[in-house]
C-alpha cells in the first residue's frame, strides 16, 4: 500500500476541515492548556491527518514529518510550537486501547527514526524515568494524546490524537521562570473545566513522564509498554 494514499484520498478541503476542529476544540474559552492556546495564536500548531491508529501503513510517513518538524523550529527563536497527528478512525476506541495503540505508534516512530538517528542526549531514553522524552529526529518530544473517549475533558476530542511538543521548549520556559505560572494556570482551568487537577499531571522530575501520555489514570506499578529498537 502506498503510505500517503489515505491522506491523498481526502480532499484538500476534508483535511482542513479535519484541522479546523482540532483549532477549534483548542480555542474553545474553557479549554485548560495555556501552552497550545499560545501555539494556536501563533499559528504554530501544525497538524497532520493520516489514517486509523490501529495501523501501521503510515508510520513512516509521520515520523519523516516529525522529523522535519524536530529540524525546523529552535526554542531560542520561537516557542509554543506543537505538531499534531490526527487520526481519521473508522471507530472509536476506549481509554485503554487508545493506551495501547498510542504506544504501538510512537514505539514504530521510534524503530523508524533510529535508522538515521540517535536518542536525543538532554532527555532519558528510559520510559520509567520523570525526565524520559520521546526522541525524533535527534530531539526530545512530549507527547499528548487525544481521543473520544478520555475521561478528562480536556483530552476528549472527536479523532484519535497524537500532540507533539519539543521538550526544549519546556527547559526555554523554566531557564526564563515562566513554567510554574503557565503550569498553574492550565491546572487551575483544568479544575474549572472538570472540578478536579489531572491526577496523572506530576511536577517535574517526580514520576513517570511517560505515564502522562495518553491520559489515563493509571497506578504506581504501571509498566510502559514502550518498544526500543
Amino acid at each position: 500500500m502506498n503510505p500517503t494514499s489515505d491522506i491523498i484520498a481526502l480532499s484538500r478541503a476534508e483535511r482542513e476541515t479535519i484541522a479546523a476542529e482540532l483549532k477549534d476544540f483548542v480555542a474553545q474559552p474553557d479549554f485548560p492548556c495555556v501552552g497550545a492556546k499560545a501555539a494556536l495564536r501563533r499559528h504554530q500548531l501544525e497538524v497532520l491527518v493520516a489514517s486509523d491508529i490501529r495501523r501501521d501503513a503510515y508510520d513512516r510517513l509521520i515520523t519523516r514529518r516529525l522529523q522535519d518538524f524536530a529540524s525546523q523550529y529552535d526554542p531560542d527563536e520561537k516557542m509554543f510550537v506543537s505538531q499534531a497527528i490526527i487520526y481519521r478512525n473508522d471507530r472509536a476506541v476506549s481509554e485503554a486501547e487508545f493506551e495501547t495503540y498510542l504506544w504501538q505508534r510512537l514505539s514504530a516512530f521510534h524503530a523508524i527514526d533510529a535508522e538515521d538517528f540517535h536518542w536525543d542526549p538532554n532527555v532519558d531514553s528510559d520510559p520509567g524515568s520523570p525526565h524520559f522524552s520521546l526522541s525524533i529526529g535527534g530531539r526530545g518530544f512530549f507527547v499528548v494524546g487525544l481521543h473520544p473517549n478520555a475521561s478528562r475533558l480536556a483530552r476528549r476530542f472527536k479523532y484519535p490524537t497524537l500532540v507533539f511538543n519539543l521538550h526544549a521548549q519546556f527547559e526555554k520556559l523554566r531557564e526564563e521562570g515562566r513554567y510554574e505560572t503557565i503550569r498553574s494556570a492550565t491546572i487551575e482551568r483544568d479544575v474549572a473545566l472538570q472540578g478536579s487537577a489531572n491526577p496523572m499531571l506530576a511536577r517535574h522530575g517526580k514520576g513517570s513522564a511517560a505515564a502522562q501520555y495518553s491520559g489515563r489514570e493509571v497506578g504506581s506499578n504501571w509498566k510502559c509498554p514502550f518498544r526500543h529498537a
